[in-house]
C-alpha cells in the first residue's frame, strides 16, 4: 500500500454522477452529527474487518462542518468516505457495502469529498495507503498519482502502535 497524490485544482467540478445514483434511490450527502451512531454501526457492522476507520470517521463527524459524507438508500447508510481525518488534507478512509458496489457510490463519495477539500482552499488532497486494488480506481476516476516511496512505515500511518 502507498499513500496517493491528487491535484485538486484541476478537478472537473460538475457534478454528472450523482443523477444516476439518485435514479436508484440513492443519495449522497453531507453527514450530520446526529446520526452518528448510525454511520459508525455501519462501519462496523457494514465493512468487516475495518473496525479501525470508525475512529477516523468519528473525529471527521465531530469538525465543524463534518467532513464526512455517507450513501443512503432507504434511509440506511451504504456508504461512507472521509477526509481530514486521518490528517489535514488526507482523502479517507472511505467504503461501500459490498453488495452495492460498482454502481458508481464509491466514484460519487470521492469526488464530493475532493470537491469539499477543493472549496476548502486544499490544492492536493493525499489519499493515505491506498490498497492495491483501489490504486486503479484512483487513477482512472480523479488522475492520482502514486507518491513514490510512501509505504506504511514511511507514512503518516508510522504512528500508529500496530506499526512502531
Amino acid at each position: 500500500m502507498s499513500d496517493m497524490l491528487v491535484k485538486l485544482y484541476v478537478l472537473d467540478e460538475k457534478d454528472d454522477y450523482t443523477d444516476a445514483l439518485r435514479s436508484k434511490g440513492i443519495i449522497i450527502k453531507k453527514a450530520f452529527i446526529g446520526d452518528r451512531d448510525r454511520i459508525l454501526d455501519f462501519i462496523r457492522i457494514g465493512l468487516p474487518g475495518h473496525s479501525g476507520w470508525v475512529h477516523e470517521c468519528e473525529y471527521a463527524l465531530f469538525n465543524n462542518p463534518p467532513s464526512c459524507y455517507i450513501a443512503v438508500k432507504n434511509k440506511e447508510v451504504i456508504g461512507f468516505a472521509c477526509y481530514d481525518a486521518t490528517a489535514k488534507g488526507f482523502f479517507g478512509p472511505t467504503g461501500v457495502r459490498e453488495d452495492q458496489r460498482k454502481q458508481g457510490i464509491g466514484k460519487a463519495l470521492l469526488k464530493k469529498s475532493l470537491f469539499s477539500m477543493k472549496e476548502s482552499g486544499y490544492a492536493y488532497a493525499i489519499i493515505g495507503w491506498a490498497a492495491e486494488t483501489a490504486i486503479k480506481f484512483y487513477q482512472e476516476t480523479v488522475n492520482a498519482v502514486i507518491i513514490d516511496d510512501s509505504p506504511q512505515q514511511k507514512s503518516i500511518f508510522r504512528n500508529m502502535l500496530a506499526v512502531e
